[in-house]
């Protein structure tokens, strides 16, 4: 295994110029109106490095929706929180804050904007992600849930947990500080006092489920 300290290739460097340069432009201008010939410009390459490394401008959107979900929160981050010594109460909290930071965050990078655009006007290439990368990271994050609740992780109930927990702080981090009404004004508010309501909600909540649960099944 490579060590982590040593430089990356010429052939690295140069896919990870594409993919900086393919995100920065699908999240200004999205997947249709963005050319191989317009990324291969602003990676200061040929498109037929685009091919050599993605196979296609397809494939290069692929790896840039990967990459903007692993931005947004990793996989591996998710396990060592599930893994931590955190009451798992702690480690939603830990999670719901991670989200909130980004959502606040400026400027706000490209990820966002890809993901915005991506979730707001899906593409084909929106199953793959939610298959292969959102897939494995909710099923941490749901393993979190079953503890604080006592559900289990394939039971329904815990499903529209995940749903009442995450859709909040989605609607932050796709909505972002630009978007009229009632979302530009909690963008306003205290960064702590974001956190605080979110978590208080959502362990309020999945409290009385849990509880509501527990009673049904006895």
């Amino acid at each position: 295994m490579r060590s982590k300290r040593e430089p990356r290739t010429d052939g690295e460097a140069t896919r990870s110029r594409i993919l900086e340069a393919a995100g920065k432009l699908f999240s200004m201008t999205g997947y249709a109106e963005t050319s191989g010939k317009a990324i291969a410009a602003e990676a200061a390459v040929d498109v037929a490095s685009i091919n050599y490394h993605f196979g296609s401008r397809s494939g290069l959107y692929q790896a840039v929706l990967f990459e903007a979900h692993r931005r947004l929160v990793d996989l591996a981050d998710l396990q060592q929180l599930l893994d931590s010594p955190l009451a798992p109460p702690a480690r939603l909290a830990r999670l719901i804050e991670r989200l909130v930071d980004e959502a606040l965050g400026e400027p706000r990078g490209w990820h966002l904007h890809v993901l915005a655009r991506e979730v707001m006007a899906p593409s084909s290439h929106l199953h793959t992600l939610i298959r292969d990368a959102v897939g494995p990271k909710l099923a941490v994050i749901k393993r979190i849930l079953s503890e604080i609740t006592g559900i289990p992780v394939d039971d329904p109930a815990l499903l529209r947990c995940l749903i009442s927990v995450g859709a909040p702080c989605m609607m932050l981090l796709v909505g972002g500080s630009h978007a009229p009404g009632p979302l530009h004004e909690v963008f306003r508010m205290p960064r702590q006092a974001i956190v605080d309501h979110l978590v208080s909600f959502a362990l309020s909540g999945l409290e009385t489920i849990g509880r509501d649960y527990a009673r049904r099944t006895r």
